[in-house]
């Protein structure tokens, strides 16, 4: 059966690919720095399953020391030039979105036909097919553009490399939810909202449900991660429980709500702090900054329908 391990080990590879093509590149004058990065996280993909918890714990403050402490730096290194990247776009066309297409199409079709087959892990079929379906996408790639051997793996080291230590933001995010959750941070918020907060009406409590979710979300970088934390502590006990609110009207407007906060944190550097390393903008939160009215609109909507619609239904 082909499990959620083995595209760990797949995602473990490729990080050891990095490694060594970081360690080789002379361009770059803290190589060193870049390749312990991705040997490290490539570590934790190839043996976290078995590794103790106190060496995966040791594993995250080693990386957190090599980014945190500027020993990374983007390679200098040229892939390919301006005038090749023409000549494949004038010679291709619109067919250079191929590969990029293959992946969802399989991912979507495979979770589809074997949904329930005895070969893929049930629980995590889309993440096997996302995997399986980039295997694919790479094989097109090789037979139709054929590139040289290491292409994609230079190609893919250089975007890793512009993306920097933020590659592996989303990944701890999630896991920090999860440890707050655990550790019972819902129940703290809300005591502490309770006793502080004036929640004693219904618009009240929607309020500082809506403004908790994207407070949390700003700070942790991702709704995910604070809808568990702002649910335990204010949605359930107040919103559902004591104003017999729709809990599914709070949970899918209170995901909105708190991805409001996701458009003006750099926490959430897949989507602030990516797309501005890659378009090389002078200002690494310039994306943030056109975001902001935006995301403050969306709050202010989300709030008010929620506290028109939660306790209607």
């Amino acid at each position: 059966m082909i499990t959620l391990e083995h595209v760990y080990i797949l995602t473990g590879l490729m990080g050891l690919a990095f490694t060594v093509l970081s360690a080789r590149d002379r361009s770059n004058p803290k190589r060193w720095g870049n390749a312990a990065f991705w040997g490290v996280l490539s570590l934790s993909f190839l043996c976290g399953s078995w590794l103790p918890d106190f060496w995966n714990g040791v594993i995250v403050i080693v990386l957190v020391v090599i980014g945190g402490f500027g020993l990374m730096h983007r390679s200098a290194a040229v892939t390919s030039t301006p005038q090749t990247r023409r000549e494949h776009a004038e010679r291709f066309g619109n067919g250079l979105f191929l590969p990029a297409v293959i992946i969802p199409v399989v991912a979507l079709v495979g979770t589809l036909a074997f949904k329930g087959s005895p070969f893929i892990d049930p629980k995590n079929t889309t993440l096997v097919f996302l995997a399986i379906g980039v295997l694919i996408a790479l094989a097109v790639c090789y037979a139709w553009f054929r590139p040289p051997v290491l292409a994609p793996l230079e190609d893919g080291r250089r975007l890793v490399d512009t993306i920097g230590w933020a590659t592996v933001l989303p990944q701890m995010l999630a896991s920090l939810g999860a440890v707050f959750a655990l550790a019972g941070v819902g129940d703290a918020v809300g005591h502490i909202a309770t006793t502080y907060l004036p929640l004693g009406s219904p618009v009240a409590a929607v309020v500082a449900y809506c403004l908790g979710m994207a407070l949390f979300t700003f700070v942790m970088g991702n709704a995910f991660a604070a809808f568990p934390v702002m649910t335990a502590g204010i949605g359930l006990p107040l919103i559902v429980r004591t104003f017999h609110g729709d809990p599914v009207i709070m949970g899918a407007i209170g995901m909105l709500a708190g991805y409001s906060g996701t458009l003006m944190t750099p926490m959430a550097a897949n989507f602030n702090i990516v797309p501005a390393a890659l378009l090389e903008l002078p200002d690494r939160n310039g994306v943030i900054k056109v975001q902001v009215p935006t995301a403050l609109m969306l709050l202010v909507a989300n709030t008010a329908l929620m506290a028109v619609l939660v306790y209607r239904f």
